[in-house]
């Protein structure tokens, strides 16, 4: 998780790039609030944006909130849903009820940043699991992350002893998105965290595992609707070697052992 204040002379729209979370950003302005915007709906307050939400834009005027970043299989178990979230972008009130503003207001009455997060972390720590996902899919899913997406479907599918097609199937179902396109989501991350390092577009593309930098450019078009040079630029990924350093560029990568 991680905290941002942030007043502007006039309104902003930030263009939020695809990373392979489901993300809660709550809302703690005590005055105008963030604006998102979905599928072409504006709306205003707390939101939860599962994996892949489309060309969605957050902004405003002022604004005070905690991002935080949940695996989908994380998202499983505390917000009770991953696949029903993949593609969409919801108010978190539709997903927690009238637990999201009693959570709201005691982050708006602690008097630290730190005390936010102690805050945030026995919430999420405390509430029952609401769903499991299979061992296994919870496993490829790491596997994913721990290979930067370039671990094939048929090895991963070998790795827990399942056939391809139960894989698919499975993975599918329990986290709303296909084993490959969840590898190509975790690899254009890593190739969008090179860009915004600094990284030109041929390099990025190389270390990431792209066959060119058309391929490069291709994949961030389709996730994004940006060129590789505007994702560089991107304000969300700016800071993320302070807020989310686990995630930069440079961080050796681990694959957990098969369970």
């Amino acid at each position: 998780m991680a905290g941002f204040r942030q007043r502007f002379s006039a309104p902003v729209d930030i263009a939020m790039v695809a990373h392979p979370s489901v993300t809660l950003i709550v809302d703690l302005s005590e005055d105008g609030g963030i604006v998102h915007d979905a599928h072409g709906r504006r709306r205003r307050g707390s939101f939860v944006a599962g994996l892949l939400p489309d060309r969605l834009r957050a902004g405003g005027r002022s604004g005070e909130c905690l991002q935080i970043r949940l695996s989908p299989i994380a998202a499983a178990a505390v917000l009770g849903a991953s696949a029903e979230l993949s593609g969409m972008v919801v108010p978190l009130e539709d997903v927690w009820g009238r637990a999201a503003g009693r959570f709201e207001e005691r982050l708006r009455a602690a008097a630290s940043w730190d005390e936010r997060f102690a805050i945030t972390r026995d919430l999420l720590v405390r509430r029952p699991a609401l769903r499991d996902v299979d061992p296994e899919v919870a496993h490829i899913w790491r596997r994913t992350l721990g290979g930067r997406g370039r671990v094939r479907v048929d090895e991963l599918a070998g790795d827990v002893g399942w056939s391809r097609k139960r894989l698919w199937s499975r993975f599918r179902t329990q986290l709303g998105i296909t084993p490959k396109r969840a590898a190509r989501l975790v690899r254009f991350d890593h190739a969008a965290h090179l860009l915004a390092a600094g990284h030109g577009a041929a390099a990025a593309a190389a270390r990431s595992g792209y066959a060119d930098q058309a391929h490069l450019h291709r994949e961030v078009t389709s996730f994004t609707g940006l060129t590789p040079t505007a994702v560089a630029d991107a304000p969300w990924l700016a800071i993320d070697d302070v807020a989310w350093p686990d995630s930069w560029p440079g961080r050796p990568a681990t694959i957990p052992a098969v369970r």
